[in-house]
């Protein structure tokens, strides 16, 4: 019988240890955290967002210049094979008003619980406390352990090592030099779904720092020419903004500060508003109340909105009618940089597409397969992630068991 080594316990190494179990091969799945699934379940604390109900070829969209990958992947594992795999685990699904899908219980826990008592029932044994460390010179797979080093032999490999982003929980992003002393092409990890960094005063700081800015509109211009408009939330912070609507841009709005060191966005605090009747309510005398008061009876808005006004505007700009009303629809924000790597949701970048075959398998090195976030794409929050780390597992595991099955013949 052959043995699999996965090295990786999130959802797409678990997925590549079902597929490669249930064919009957001996798995061992290593993990360097004492229990797997630890940023699952971490995902799953709001309610675990499991996939997403739109049409397939919206969903595809999401996943930017590596559609065409990942989408080869997803006609194989689709959003409602995902649906039905969670069912089959005893866990029954629902969609959310944003057409969102989550367990009815809205929680990680029960679905990985299940999940792990099919996977050993299936005969996987779980090596916990093994952190990865290369390879030997006989190609065995080093890990590091309490009792020390150890070194393990494969007939196939599958390496699910995730991203970079919350170190804490196991993804790293050791495994990059490792990979690279072997001749694999790795992009740049990079913050994905994450925050920014804007130079607030500190009296803003102190007084909406955690506040939300809720039903605005961001729009900005890439250094092509595209131009993005989202309408949605973000959260104020101590050192910038981030949240859904932040996190939905995320992946344009790094790629231009990159590229020129900052970008400004617009915000439209007021989008079911146009600007003639912003005017003309603003210019409506407001006898003894203050112009705080006005904005927030006349146009409904105060808090945090009204904080940023005061931010961006002088005193006479915002007394004068014409120029507030023009701020409320273009606020001006400049985002100097990302949050660091390990506060981010994901990380854009890993092991490129161009260094793996069909199969997921490494062209520099046969037998070894990658999948999960490690993989060079990204996409939103919202069902997207964990739907493509699961076909990309799913992918791994059919691919090394062609690959055993052909007589490992195939590149």
């Amino acid at each position: 019988m052959s043995t699999i080594i996965i090295v990786g316990g999130g959802p797409a190494g678990l997925m590549a240890a079902e597929v490669l179990s249930q064919a009957g091969l001996e798995v061992h799945l290593y993990d360097a955290m004492p229990s797997v699934g630890r940023k699952f379940l971490l995902a799953g604390i709001g309610g675990l967002n499991l996939t997403h109900a739109e049409p397939f070829n919206d969903f595809v969209l999401r996943y930017g210049s590596r559609q065409p990958e990942i989408e080869s992947l997803l006609h194989h594992f689709t959003p409602q094979m995902v649906r039905d795999w969670a069912r089959d685990l005893g866990i029954e699904t629902f969609m959310g008003s944003s057409r969102r899908v989550f367990p009815l219980e809205m929680k990680a826990a029960p679905l990985l619980r299940a999940w792990l008592r099919r996977l050993r029932s299936a005969g996987v044994t779980f090596h916990t406390r093994h952190r990865w460390c290369g390879w030997e010179a006989n190609h065995a797979l080093k890990f590091s352990t309490s009792d020390g080093e150890k070194s393990v032999h494969a007939d196939a490999v599958v390496l699910a090592l995730g991203g970079g982003s919350w170190a804490k929980l196991g993804s790293d992003g050791a495994w990059v030099s490792l990979l690279a002393e072997q001749g694999v092409v790795i992009a740049p990890l990079q913050p994905a779904n994450c925050g920014f960094d804007i130079l607030w005063s500190e009296y803003f700081r102190g007084r909406f720092a955690a506040q939300p800015l809720k039903s605005v509109t961001l729009s900005f211009t890439d250094t092509t020419g595209k131009s993005y408009q989202k309408l949605g939330e973000l959260m104020i912070t101590a050192t910038g903004v981030e949240g859904s609507l932040i996190y939905a841009l995320s992946a344009p709005l790094r790629d231009t500060i990159n590229a020129c060191g900052s970008v400004t966005v617009y915000l439209d605090l007021a989008p079911d508003k146009g600007l003639p009747r912003l005017i003309k309510e603003l210019a409506k005398p407001r006898g003894s109340k203050s112009m705080a008061n006005h904005l927030r009876s006349r146009i409904g808005i105060e808090g945090a909105k009204a904080g940023l006004l005061r931010e961006y505007l002088s005193a006479t700009e915002f007394a004068n009618p014409e120029l507030l009303a023009a701020a409320i629809k273009a606020v001006p924000m400049k985002l100097m940089a990302t949050r660091p790597i390990d506060e981010a949701i994901s990380t854009a970048g890993g092991v490129c597409f161009e260094s793996l075959d069909a199969q997921l398998m490494l062209k520099t090195m046969s037998g070894v397969f990658c999948a999960g976030e490690m993989l060079d794409w990204e996409a939103p929050t919202g069902g997207y992630l964990l739907t493509a780390a699961l076909a990309s597992g799913r992918a791994a595991g059919l691919g090394a068991l062609t690959w055993l099955q052909t007589g490992k013949n195939f590149h």
